[in-house]
């Protein structure tokens, strides 16, 4: 074999290493997206089931469900047009409240209903996440600024 011919195995190994490590590092990227959805996008379909996302929206008044000596919870969350109900495994944050804006990360379940695996609530009370602020300005709803606002 020619020294030109070995230093192009060499190239095409190298090329051909870099590929198969490229590949591996898209598809571990890829599996690691957590994409955000409004509930009007989860009530259209467009979030996809059995594959984790985000939703967010504000605790609909009311709908917040606790059962007795288990830390299963059930809400509604809105995002003024549509609704969607999450269920919830787990502890709340502290300022989980209902009429607040929260983002869960989890599936939407064959029924409908988005199984959170984990819930985020506001950190303090002028916070909304920017993607539910977004949501609410898009459907007409104006944003509350202080929890007061909640619950008119």
């Amino acid at each position: 074999m020619t020294p030109r011919r070995k230093r192009m195995v060499v190239v095409g190994l190298i090329l051909l290493g870099v590929s198969v490590a490229a590949f591996f590092a898209l598809q571990a990227f890829q599996k690691n997206l957590l994409y955000f959805f409004t509930p009007t996008q989860v009530a259209a379909g467009e979030a996809p089931k059995g594959y984790p996302f985000r939703v967010g929206g504000l605790v609909v008044t009311g709908t917040v469900k606790r059962e007795p000596n288990s830390l299963n919870v059930r809400f509604t969350i809105s995002d003024g047009v549509a609704t969607i109900p999450v269920s919830y495994s787990g502890i709340l944050p502290d300022l989980f409240r209902e009429g607040q804006g929260i983002i869960s990360i989890g599936k939407l379940n064959a029924q409908g209903v988005f199984e959170a695996s984990e819930v985020l609530a506001k950190h303090d009370e002028n916070y909304m996440p920017p993607e539910v602020a977004e949501s609410l300005k898009q459907s007409g709803k104006t944003p509350p600024t202080t929890y007061k606002d909640y619950q008119r």
